[in-house]
């Protein structure tokens, strides 16, 4: 019987909150990579008043459009994202020439003078194509998309990686790399 898209829904909203940015908040333990065991996952989550079953989680996992999650055996883990300490282990990789950022209008003026900051989370993310840094901004409102110059950073030292889901990640992009 396939899942009820709602539910699907509500079952990856969950999972990002705990596996991203806040275990502790249902007693889940993460690694220093940012795995969690899947029993220890589904037993917490049922603690908690909100039970998974190891379909379901199979499910979320193998239809997210964003590939937000990873299983490998019997652990799990976010593939980007988070807001707490973890280590993923991505190796520095040279980005394209060109990736893209995907913001609103009310963003644009301090990102163009201040640059694209983590804001809370470990890495700036950007996006390999246009399309899809205008669905990023779209989330939140009208969507402008910037052009980063990946290639002319990471020729001045910057680092970038490339997480499981194809997101790109750098610590910061200065402003003289950005491009309305």
């Amino acid at each position: 019987m396939p899942m009820d898209e709602r539910r699907a829904v509500r079952i990856s909203k969950y999972l990002a909150l705990h596996l991203r940015h806040r275990p502790e908040r249902i007693g889940l333990v993460l690694d220093r990579g940012g795995w969690a065991g899947v029993a220890e996952l589904l037993a917490a989550c049922a603690r908690h008043g909100f039970p998974i079953t190891r379909a379901e989680l199979e499910h979320v996992v193998a239809v997210d459009g964003k590939k937000r999650y990873v299983l490998d055996g019997d652990r799990i883990r976010a593939v980007q994202g988070h807001s707490i300490p973890v280590d993923l282990d991505l190796p520095p990789v040279p980005p394209p020439d060109l990736l893209y950022h995907g913001t609103v209008r009310r963003s644009v003026e301090p990102i163009l003078r201040d640059g694209l900051l983590p804001m809370g989370r470990h890495a700036v993310h950007l996006s390999p194509d246009r399309e899809t840094a205008r669905r990023v901004g779209a989330r939140r409102g009208e969507p402008v998309v910037l052009v980063v110059e990946a290639g002319r950073m990471a020729a001045d030292g910057h680092e970038f990686r490339v997480s499981e889901n194809g997101v790109w990640l750098t610590g910061r992009v200065p402003p003289e790399y950005l491009r309305g």
